[in-house]
């Protein structure tokens, strides 16, 4: 798979929540080529410290600008600290990374659960032609500001929360058998807590739909080489997450 290494220019960052932010920057030669699915591994300072680079799924992309754009959360030090980079920052980006959702369906049902709604948006946009359909779930209302993102992109909107202040009170999960009784989706797209990906594998598979998973684990090096986000697969052997996946058939995860 083609990847880079560029200094990225931060043309904006503004927090959407007190710690939820949207950063956009210049990376053309990423753009390019950057896939639903795939991520990309920045480092965020010449200095040692931080040592690691950070992965981010690519929410969304314009190649024709050049631009990428990048939803997080802060949750440690290294997002902390890019949370407080300004437009004209530079950032050391390497990518795209992974292998991408393989974009077989006409009919889509995306299902998404806290950040893990990042990474889907940019596959809602490349399938705006057809009539896809988001199932979203996070623990209450103030962290599901996903519908204002999401509203222009995805025909028909499914929430869940926790808490039930937002949508049905409960789990995506919830909602999903009832879902694939009643449409006739050709594919189940998933991005989420590992216990959500596995309860939506488990429900695909009962009713007999593909479902493709974006797996979220610690990464060191981004590149397959240093081995600390394997996960255990069907075939017998370890995959890694950074370049087997991150995104996977339901059925080559041991779950």
């Amino acid at each position: 798979m083609a990847k880079t290494c560029v200094k990225s220019r931060i043309i904006n960052q503004s927090a959407i929540t007190y710690d939820v932010f949207v950063m956009v920057v210049a990376a053309p030669e990423i753009a390019a080529i950057a896939r639903p699915g795939q991520f990309v591994h920045i480092r965020l300072t010449d200095a040692l410290e931080p040592l690691l680079r950070r992965p981010f799924s690519i929410a969304d992309c314009d190649s024709s600008e050049g631009t990428l754009t990048l939803i997080y959360r802060v949750v440690g030090r290294g997002t902390a600290l890019m949370s407080g980079l300004k437009s004209g920052h530079t950032l050391d980006c390497m990518g795209p990374l992974g292998n991408g959702f393989t974009l077989s369906g006409q009919r889509p049902l995306l299902v998404g659960g806290g950040m893990g709604l990042a990474p889907l948006l940019m596959l809602a946009k490349t399938f705006c032609s057809c009539s896809s359909t988001l199932l979203m779930g996070g623990r209450n209302a103030q962290e599901l500001f996903w519908p204002n993102i999401y509203r222009d992109v995805c025909n028909n909107i499914y929430i869940t929360s926790d808490d039930g202040s937002l949508g049905h009170r409960g789990f995506t999960v919830d909602l999903l058998p009832g879902l694939l009784q009643e449409k006739k989706f050709d594919v189940v797209y998933a991005c989420g807590p590992h216990v959500m990906l596995k309860s939506v594998a488990e429900v695909a598979q009962k009713y007999h739909i593909p479902c493709q998973v974006s797996l979220e684990e610690y990464m060191a090096c981004g590149v397959g080489a240093c081995l600390s986000c394997t996960c255990a697969g069907t075939s017998g052997k370890r995959n890694k997450v950074c370049t087997d996946g991150p995104v996977f058939w339901t059925e080559e995860v041991v779950w």
